[in-house]
């Protein structure tokens, strides 16, 4: 009898990434709850809300835009020409 049949890498679809919750994010993006909280306070980020939900998550595409705020702020640039200029370009 022959082995089961293997997925084949282009057969397979991708699966979608799980979202996470607000401390799970906050751990992978290397930022406190808060630093998060504040970032959608001043519009730079937008959680995933269910319909029907308070709940908020973030996906890997939130979280690499989280890094990225981070690592402008400390490099020097305010949140606010963070904000002004990722705004206009996303």
């Amino acid at each position: 009898m022959p082995p089961p049949a293997k997925d084949k890498p282009g057969n397979s679809k991708p699966r979608p990434k799980p979202l996470m919750r607000i401390s799970q994010a906050a751990q992978a993006a290397g930022v406190s709850k808060q630093t998060i909280e504040y970032y959608v306070m001043l519009g730079m980020i937008e959680p995933i809300r269910e319909a029907g939900s308070r709940s908020r998550f973030f996906d890997d595409k939130l979280v690499r835009r989280i890094r990225l705020i981070r690592r402008l702020n400390e490099s020097g640039y305010t949140l606010r020409s963070i904000r002004q200029t990722y705004l206009k370009r996303h």
